[in-house]
């Protein structure tokens, strides 16, 4: 059998392994979850890469969480298994970590390597986008910031040049206190399995009208699905909605959601249960405390 082999480098710091990318086209490895099986090979044969490989996920530079102002840091190295432990991370953010595979996967994985992976199936990616977030670039050029919507732009395909990698993922602005998120998956099992359909949403209220209103939905496009201009229509309703206006926004989304049949589901199963979670949120008559809407 031939053997085939691969250079890897470990550096001790984040310069230095940006230096590394500026002079030489590497493979990135963070937790490797997704990485390892896009690349594996036959039963008993090690993984081929056709690029040497960088390991990132020891680096203390990618492993930060903190807050400014109101804004939440989340450095792209941090594990599932960090979130939930942070006092920072939303909650909402938390329940659909908390869905994400099986503990030794949580253990591994990292909110950057969801991002990069870009799967329309990522479990974190719809509240990721109601949230607004931004992702932060790094080369030996500089650094730059570019929003999700932007960064991600198909199955597996992001905006990212070879020399640079992604170091923090920003939230702006996040306010919980007064705003209502929910955060479903429809799965063969609730965890340890890839989402049929997942849907995140949020309605901020003011003396009885939403003054902010976010739905995102997964694997049901080539990216997560997002339109601010349905969004939009709801602002300044009284809450509880009417049910013409949820008749209205339902209609919209019906025209935009075109998903795919594929293995693991049909375009009409994901298209009809996207639009009943969207119905069933903006039915609610009040909100119990707490963030995960039942």
């Amino acid at each position: 059998m031939v053997m085939h082999t691969v250079s890897s480098y470990r550096f001790e710091s984040l310069e230095e392994t940006i230096s590394q990318l500026s002079k030489e086209d590497c493979q990135i490895i963070a937790g490797g979850t997704d990485i390892m099986v896009q690349h594996k090979s036959p039963r008993g044969v090690p993984a081929k890469f056709e690029k040497p490989i960088v390991f990132i996920d020891h680096l203390k530079e990618l492993k930060k969480i903190y807050q400014n102002n109101q804004d939440i840091h989340i450095g792209a190295c941090c594990s599932y298994s960090e979130l939930l432990k942070h006092p920072l991370i939303p909650k909402i953010l938390k329940v659909a970590i908390q869905q994400i595979a099986a503990p030794a996967i949580r253990n591994r994985g990292t909110l950057g390597g969801n991002i990069c992976n870009a799967s329309p199936a990522g479990d974190t990616l719809p509240l990721l986008y109601i949230y607004n977030a931004k992702i932060k670039l790094r080369s030996s050029k500089g650094e730059r910031l570019i929003e999700i919507k932007d960064f991600i732009q198909g199955p597996r395909k992001v905006k990212i040049s070879k020399d640079e990698i992604l170091t923090e993922i920003i939230l702006p602005e996040v306010q919980e206190e007064g705003t209502h998120f929910v955060f479903e998956k429809v799965a063969n099992r609730r965890a340890d399995a890839i989402a049929k359909i997942s849907f995140a949403g949020s309605l901020r209220l003011d003396e009885g009208r939403i003054i902010d209103a976010r739905f995102a939905f997964g694997a049901v496009g080539p990216t997560v699905v997002r339109f601010m201009d349905i969004e939009q229509t709801i602002v300044g309703e009284a809450f509880p909605l009417d049910n013409m206006v949820i008749d209205r926004v339902v209609a919209g989304f019906d025209r935009k959601i075109n998903p795919i049949d594929d293995h693991r589901s049909t375009a009409v199963y994901r298209k009809t249960v996207a639009l009943n979670l969207l119905r069933y949120f903006l039915k609610k008559r009040a909100f119990k405390e707490g963030h995960r809407i039942n």
